[in-house]
């Protein structure tokens, strides 16, 4: 993203909604500039803002002759008062910022929007964690933090000598240069975006162990790091396997995401062959 600076007036409304602090008055030219380091490309600031394409030589105007009578004027904080907002043509590596950064975007590797990912809310039909299995779902970054990849491949790496098994349907896996030791590719290291979700499975009883893993790596990481956790409850409705380690841990449990199994496979060969038998 960038501000055509012809445009803006350095009303400083667009500082207040970057989610990464990545926009800023320059005192030495007076205008909005972004810090395309520190961009993410989510487009929150084009997007969030009302665009009212006033003329720039009379906003400037009208603020200095205010000025002088000692009255300020700000547009609506909501509002950039000359669209000053033009989006850059993105190229590789750079696309990486917003398919990870704007949730309006879908991943290209997956077709999902957002992070790029289901995880495990559709797991009645996707079947990635089974009876026995732990799903852990490892968040990077937030609004104003988010993470860069080089931070991303220090959690991978140690998750691949670990001998745990990544998610191949993931934006993140399908980074990777080689998976089998979560290394991502190079080209990429240097790209930060909003947020990022790694996905991994290992049987039940590595649960304590892959949480004591990340809590070390997480040391090393200059962002946020949130983990979800995903089983199959048995046939109660209930999880007592995956539930009391993660209490052991401090942890205190809610369900945030249960499916309900309204969903069915129509397509697994069982149902084909009883519809062949139908016949």
């Amino acid at each position: 993203m960038k501000i055509n600076a012809d445009k803006c007036v350095a009303c400083g409304n667009c500082t207040y909604v970057c989610p990464v602090g990545a926009i800023y008055v320059d005192p030495h030219t007076h205008r909005s500039t972004v810090n395309q380091n520190e961009c993410v490309e989510c487009y929150t600031c084009f997007n969030g803002l009302s665009q009212e394409h006033l003329n720039p030589t009379f906003v400037r105007t009208v603020r200095k002759l205010l000025q002088l009578a000692r009255i300020r004027f700000d547009p609506e904080p909501d509002v950039c008062p000359t669209a000053a907002f033009e989006p850059d043509e993105l190229t590789w590596p750079r696309t990486v910022r917003r398919a990870f950064s704007d949730p309006r975007v879908p991943h290209e590797s997956t077709g999902v929007h957002g992070r790029g990912t289901e995880e495990v809310k559709t797991n009645d039909i996707s079947g990635r964690v089974g009876m026995g299995e732990v799903g852990f779902t490892i968040e990077f970054g937030r609004p104003g933090v988010g993470v860069w990849f080089r931070d991303i491949q220090k959690m991978c790496t140690a998750l691949a000598q670990a001998g745990v098994s990544f998610e191949a349907k993931n934006p993140v896996a399908s980074l990777m240069s080689d998976i089998s030791k979560g290394e991502i590719r190079e080209d990429i290291l240097g790209e930060k975006v909003l947020s990022a979700i790694v996905e991994i499975k290992v049987p039940a009883s590595r649960t304590e162990e892959i949480i004591r893993l990340v809590w070390d790596v997480e040391k090393r990481i200059d962002t946020v790091v949130a983990i979800g956790v995903g089983a199959r409850c048995d046939a109660e409705g209930e999880e007592r396997v995956i539930a009391p380690v993660l209490e052991k841990l401090g942890y205190h449990l809610e369900r945030a995401k249960t499916n309900i199994g309204l969903g069915r496979v129509t397509n697994a060969p069982e149902s084909q062959e009883r519809e062949k038998a139908a016949v």
